[in-house]
C-alpha cells in the first residue's frame, strides 16, 4: 500500500538528504543536443486516458530541461545517492554550477513536489 502524505513527509524529514535515492517516475524524449525534455501524461485517471488521450495530438505535457538540469535527470537512475549526483555535476560544470549543493537539492526538491521524481527509501518503507 502506498504511504500517505503524513507517512512519506516522516519519511523524508528523519533522512539526511544527501543519502536519499531518488529515480525517475516519467519518459522522456532526448535531443540531439543532449538536452532533456520529460514527458508528463495530461491525463492519469485510467477512463480519461483509454478515451481522450487516443484523441489528442499531443498526449503529454512536455517539460524541456537546461543543460545542467538535463545532466541531472540523467544522473536520477534509482541507484544514485544525491550525494553522488552533486559529486558528478560537480565534476562535469565545475564552478557554473556553484554552490551546487543546494542547486541540486533544490532541483530534486522541485522535481519531488512536481511528482516528476520518487525516493526509493519512500518505496521501501511503504512496503
Amino acid at each position: 500500500m502506498p504511504l500517505g502524505f503524513r507517512q512519506r513527509r516522516k519519511v523524508l524529514i528523519n533522512a539526511n538528504y544527501l543519502d536519499l535515492t531518488p529515480y525517475q517516475i516519467y519518459k522522456v524524449e532526448t535531443d540531439e543536443q543532449g538536452f532533456v525534455t520529460v514527458l508528463v501524461p495530461k491525463f492519469t485517471n485510467k477512463i480519461l486516458v483509454r478515451f481522450l488521450a487516443s484523441r489528442l495530438k499531443f498526449p503529454h505535457f512536455k517539460i524541456n530541461l537546461d543543460e545542467i538540469g538535463s545532466e541531472s535527470w540523467k544522473q536520477i537512475d534509482g541507484k544514485r545517492e544525491v550525494r553522488e549526483i552533486i559529486a558528478n555535476l560537480d565534476k562535469l560544470f565545475g564552478e557554473r554550477v556553484q554552490p551546487v549543493s543546494e542547486r541540486v537539492t533544490k532541483f530534486l526538491t522541485r522535481l519531488y513536489m512536481e511528482g516528476y521524481i520518487s525516493f526509493n527509501e519512500i518505496k521501501k518503507e511503504g512496503e
